[in-house]
């Protein structure tokens, strides 16, 4: 017999196991949290020296092989010498060592960014269009018609710059103010 919905819900939520919330302490502020430096440019840009038995799989070594490889998926042009080619090795090790930094950041919680752009409240609102900033253009329509629909009224902009520009000017074969373009019947 199949359960309603509701009874489903109490169901689900008798079987979700309980988190107990209980903090003793307090949350640090902000100048606890940054008077202590969680991690450095320096370990990011260069691998610390392996400690542990872990540590070796994740700082596997590239082979020459697997760099020409790269480079021919790339179109780059491979090394002409070894030291050459070391140099891009440890380049790309080093590379590699910042990604997986990167990767290993937990960023359960954080909510992902609409855009790259300031979303601070003040920025937020000093981008909002308010109907102040529309009163103009609302001001410039006319209405028409029975119900009063409102239509905008379209201006002509006069530019300078637009009427100064020869159009024509680049075409190779002209034909008084038109440009010639040739074609074949096939």
């Amino acid at each position: 017999m199949p359960l309603c919905t509701s009874c489903r819900c109490l169901l689900r939520r008798a079987l979700r196991p309980r988190q107990h919330f209980l903090s003793t302490s307090s949350k640090p502020s902000p100048a606890e949290m940054l008077s202590k430096p969680t991690w450095s440019v320096r370990s990011l840009r260069h691998p610390p020296p392996t400690t542990t038995a872990a540590a070796p799989a994740a700082t596997e070594k590239i082979t020459s092989s697997q760099l020409h490889h790269l480079l021919r998926l790339a179109a780059l042009p491979l090394p002409q010498t070894p030291s050459e080619e070391n140099t891009m090795i440890s380049t790309l090790q080093d590379q590699l060592h910042f990604v997986r930094a990167v990767q290993r950041v937990d960023t359960t919680g954080v909510e992902p960014l609409r855009a790259i752009q300031d979303e601070t409240e003040e920025a937020r609102r000093e981008n909002t269009i308010t109907l102040a900033d529309m009163q103009g253009l609302l001001d410039a329509e006319e209405h028409v018609g029975h119900y009063q629909r409102p239509r905008r009224v379209r201006t002509r902009i006069e530019d300078e710059s637009s009427e100064k520009w020869d159009v024509v000017g680049t075409a190779g074969r002209k034909a008084g103010k038109y440009f010639v373009v040739e074609s074949r019947k096939t």
